[in-house]
């Protein structure tokens, strides 16, 4: 009977290697199929940039939401996720449409501006440029980073700070991204914009409008857009 049971041993152990691949696998189709899914929706929305596209089909959206909030009927839905801290992952379509607005060109210096959960900086990391990200709440930019690492996108920066101030030290940058909503455009941001750098931001309290930003020497253009609604931007103390 020990025989026999000896025997079998590696048998069993092989048919539970098996059967966890299998799983692996149906689970990683699962959340292809999402973003699939997700980028027709975005195609429906009129998001025609191909390398937008490309970006948001090969970021693993899910992976950026906290455990304790994600949910697999709902991670690639057109719609904000909490990720916990009163913040929020915000809905594809506003990911990718901020994204496509700033015409990004590979090997760019951007600045993002609130980090949240790593999503914005993965998919900016996919275009092709080089992401500095700025998160004032210090356990969201810690998952941030455990995130994009965890996803090979190990070269984005992330600083724990103020998001008003900016990230001196890397500026000038191409473009910057604000994530969270300011009652006026930051002017720090704007001295750190490179000649002929872009901004978008949603500004407003309560009701919001995405603003576009263009830096030409001493002028600065601006471009109202579409209405949108964006947690409030927290300044440091």
């Amino acid at each position: 009977m020990t025989a026999l049971l000896i025997l079998a041993l590696p048998m069993l152990l092989c048919v539970s290697c098996a059967a966890q691949t299998n799983d692996a696998a149906n689970e990683e189709e699962f959340w292809i199929q999402r973003r699939q899914e997700m980028v027709e929706v975005l195609r429906r929305y009129e998001i025609g940039n191909p390398r937008v596209l490309a970006a948001m089909q090969a970021v693993r959206r899910h992976t950026f939401i906290p455990a304790a909030h994600r949910n697999r009927h709902t991670a690639y839905g057109d719609h904000p996720c909490p990720i916990g801290y009163d913040q929020t992952i915000s809905q594809p379509f506003i990911v990718a449409y901020m994204t496509e607005k700033m015409s990004l060109r590979e090997g760019e210096k951007v600045l993002e501006i609130g980090t949240g959960s790593g999503y914005q900086a993965a998919v900016l990391a996919e275009m092709g440029v080089e992401v500095y990200s700025i998160e004032i709440v210090p356990e969201l930019a810690e998952h941030a980073r455990r995130a994009l690492a965890s996803q090979g996108y190990d070269r984005v920066k992330v600083l724990t700070g103020d998001g008003y101030k900016g990230w001196p030290e890397h500026s000038p940058f191409d473009a910057i991204i604000v994530t969270c909503a300011p009652d006026q455009v930051p002017r720090a941001l704007v001295d750190q914009l490179k000649d002929g750098g872009r901004m978008i931001l949603p500004l407003g309290v309560g009701f919001q409008r995405l603003v576009i930003l263009r830096k030409k020497g001493d002028r600065v253009e601006q471009e109202d857009d579409i209405g949108v609604r964006f947690v409030p931007m927290v300044k440091g103390k």
